[in-house]
């Protein structure tokens, strides 16, 4: 089989159905669960300041481009950049149980997500330009690599004056662990998790984001040094996944979308240091994980400059009451609800608002930092919101999509804008109904799916995407999607109720309930927003003691 055919066949085979689930363990072996803390033995750690005050921005501002006046690049600034997107947000406890939270969302609060930056000489954190790994539990930095100067100069060429790099990496075990071999999906929802954290954690010190897209995989590897085997030795291997440029001042179309060849090859010889911790004592293989991650290898490509393709004027984007609250507050008060109450629901005003922010205008959080085309739609199941009749909808999130996806749907759907639904949101009503059961139903019989407000299913243009660019754009539909997930769970945060993905649906049932007869369009990833019920036996503690210790649990929900 060539590379397309086989992630064709991963998405197949990995499939739930109402009569057969995909393949995972079926069961949690307590004796080998994860560490979900990554370390780099012999690295030297530089522990991030913190600052009693909370200096983010309005949550509202980070979404209106050169609202937030940019922060000068500081030790001070780069650890609140942190803070707000890879780091701890609290702790759980129940009974001698304890477990983090983290402000980037993850599949079972398991974490395969790997965060790194590159960075130049800053006072407090080193005196040369390095490599660091992020270590989330202590909020530090490991330097895996020191470099030169000149390396530095020759990698940043053509990005403006303060522009550092992030990096992300994954660890497919730590899903695999619970989920099998679905678990290379969840594990890049996360990405897009992760993604979006960091673009909207910059955006509140008023920096932008570049996915670096014209990049390899090889070239991500030799960045953050995972193909050093002698580094790794026993320990979990990490799957590359991209770079993006941080830039302290509002986006510019001319910054370059990859760097050189040459000069990556600078910081690959580079001195490196650290040995990476074993996560588990055991493992179980699963292979089809490791050939749907060896087809989706992406090659060195042409760079595309953002941002995607919709267009929307600002006058038609209708401005939001402030929520009153910050950027930090948001982000850390972020949890994924595991059960709603059946009852709450939201406004119009506030379900139309939702939804603009998960539209990729130009210039918005996070879709500025992403150049393709929109390629993920929301078949939405709408239940509580006053004002808009209950049934199922469809946004279109590219408008140049919408003569294929109504052709690819039921052809007996409405397709009519709901009443006051704003110029820029090309929402359709297809259905109107009670559809409560019918989301519970898809969504492997979960009844948080039919207890929020409203549900969603990601549909993603699917074979012309892979054929149009390779299979390694299978990893971007989910990217996309996690990165709609991210929106999602902040937007709920602002307007008092809360939000969770749904990774476990029936596909097919799901595109049964839209008509979708063909593999043009596939459901990636669920959404639910509602009326939380929190768990009064749960304890939440500070994220960060004194000496930045907290014991470990096994993973929870977040």
């Amino acid at each position: 089989m060539n590379a397309l055919e086989i992630v064709q066949g991963y998405h197949a085979a990995t499939k739930h159905h109402a009569n057969r689930y995909a393949r995972s363990p079926g069961y949690l072996d307590w004796a080998t669960q994860p560490d979900p803390f990554r370390r780099y033995a012999g690295a030297p750690r530089v522990l991030f300041p913190f600052r009693d005050t909370d200096e983010s921005a309005p949550y509202e501002e980070i979404y209106e481009p050169g609202r937030v006046t940019a922060r000068p690049i500081s030790i001070h600034t780069v650890a609140a950049f942190l803070e707000c997107s890879l780091a701890i947000s609290a702790w759980k406890q129940y009974g001698d149980s304890r477990w983090a939270l983290r402000c980037n969302p993850s599949s079972g609060n398991l974490h395969p997500t790997e965060g790194y930056l590159i960075a130049p000489a800053l006072a407090g954190l080193n005196d040369s330009p390095g490599v660091y790994h992020y270590a989330p539990r202590e909020h530090a930095l490991e330097l895996r690599c020191g470099f030169s100067e000149p390396a530095w100069n020759s990698l940043r060429a053509g990005f403006p004056g303060g522009t550092f790099f992030a990096g992300l990496s994954s660890i497919h075990w730590r899903e695999a662990w619970k989920y099998g071999e679905r678990a290379y999906r969840y594990c890049q929802h996360d990405v897009g998790h992760a993604l979006a954290a960091l673009v909207v954690a910059a955006a509140a010190l008023g920096w932008s984001v570049r996915h670096l897209n014209g990049l390899s995989d090889t070239d991500v590897t030799a960045l953050l040094g995972l193909d050093r085997v002698a580094d790794f030795d026993k320990a979990e291997r990490e799957c590359p996944d991209l770079i993006a440029a941080i830039i302290p001042s509002s986006a510019s179309a001319q910054i370059p979308g990859t760097l050189t060849e040459p000069a990556i090859r600078g910081i690959a010889q580079g001195g490196w240091r650290g040995q990476a911790n074993a996560l588990s004592s055991d493992h179980v293989q699963w292979e089809i994980i490791d050939r749907v991650a060896a087809a989706c290898a992406k090659p060195r490509t042409a760079a595309t400059a953002g941002p995607p393709a919709p267009v929307a004027a600002a006058a038609t984007i209708p401005r939001r009451e402030p929520c009153g609250a910050t950027v930090k507050r948001i982000v850390q008060q972020r949890r994924s609800a595991v059960d709603m109450d059946g009852a709450t629901s939201i406004s119009r005003e506030t379900f139309y608002g939702m939804l603009l922010r998960t539209m990729p205008f130009p210039g918005s959080v996070p879709w500025s930092a992403v150049g393709w085309p929109a390629a993920i739609h929301l078949g939405l199941f709408v239940h509580r919101v006053t004002g808009i009749a209950p049934g199922i909808y469809c946004l279109v999130r590219n408008r140049a999509h919408e003569s294929e996806l109504r052709s690819a749907m039921n052809p007996r759907f409405l397709w009519e804008t709901p009443d006051a639904c704003p110029e820029a949101l090309p929402l359709f009503r297809l259905l109107t109904a009670d559809c409560r059961d019918a989301a519970v139903q898809v969504s492997c019989g979960q009844d948080i799916a039919g207890d929020g407000a409203f549900g969603l299913g990601m549909l993603a243009r699917f074979e012309n995407s892979l054929l149009e660019n390779g299979p390694w754009f299978y990893r971007n539909l989910f990217w996309e999607a996690g990165m709609i997930g991210q929106v999602l769970y902040l937007e709920a945060e602002a307007a008092g109720v809360r939000g969770t993905g749904i990774g476990c649906f029936f596909d097919d049932s799901v595109h049964q309930i839209f008509g979708l007869r063909d593999g043009r369009y596939q459901s990636l990833y669920h959404f639910t927003v509602g009326g939380p019920v929190d768990d009064p036996r749960l304890t939440t503690l500070p994220a960060y003691g004194a000496d930045r210790k907290q014991l470990e649990g096994p993973a929870k929900p977040d």
